[in-house]
Formats: structure tokens, sequence, C-alpha cells
């Protein structure tokens, strides 16, 4: 059985990546996010088709990385360096979106420890998946 989850964009990834892919695609980004929000409500299908890559697998809460694309660009999901991490619970199906980002955003030379680091000290409640 598939849950419907109820996607909730994190003020954290809002101000600090949402908002520049909006100002970098303007309209395609609109298109782009209408998409990713039915994706976030439908997330088992996207684990379905293998296109989300689990990161935490608990008894409450589920991480998961996903690429995806901007709509109109030419790049596949894998290669335009877009990624979001998102914490799916199953209890509330609530589908909280903590990091949109891309590749040029990671700083240093490890991308996973990057989005971990912002990850843990900007949400104080996933710090002990991660550390």
């Amino acid at each position: 059985m598939s849950i419907e989850y109820v996607p909730h964009l994190e003020p954290f990834a809002e101000r600090h990546f949402v908002s520049s892919f909006s100002k970098k695609y303007k309209s395609a980004w609109d298109v782009t996010w209408k998409g990713l929000l039915d994706e976030f409500k439908n997330f088992d299908v996207l684990i379905a088709k293998s296109n989300a890559t689990t990161i935490v697998h608990s008894e409450r809460v589920k991480v998961f990385k996903v690429d995806f694309r901007v709509h109109g660009t030419e790049k596949s999901r894998r290669g335009s360096g877009n990624r979001y991490i998102v914490a799916l619970h199953a209890d509330t199906a609530d589908a909280r979106i903590l990091l949109v980002y891309c590749k040029t955003d990671v700083r240093g030379s490890r991308e996973t420890d990057w989005w971990k680091g912002l990850v843990c000290d900007n949400y104080p409640q996933y710090r002990g998946f991660f550390r």
C-alpha cells in the first residue's frame, strides 16, 4: 500500500537553495517545483523506479537523496547535478524537504559530508542519524 505524503518545504531549504533555483530558472523552476511536489506526494513510486538513494532507513523516518532535472534543460536527472534530500515520516505522512541543491553549491571536496553537515547543523532532530 502506497502512502500519499504531504510535502513540507523547510524554511532553511527555502531560504538557502530553492530561492536561488527560482531566480536562476524563473518559469522553468515553477514547472519543476510542481513536478517535485507531485513526486514528494507519491514517493513510493519513485522508490520503486530506483530513482532514490536510501540514506537512512529507521522505524520512524527514512531519508533519501534524489537527483532531479529542471524542466526544459537538456540534462538528465543524474547528469544535471541537482539533488534534494527528503525525510519521510510514515507515521504522519510528512515529506520534509531538507535540502534542494546543485553540486556547484557543495563546499569542500566531499558532497555527502557537506550535506550531512548542513542537515546536522540545521535540523537537530536528524543529528542522531548522521553522527
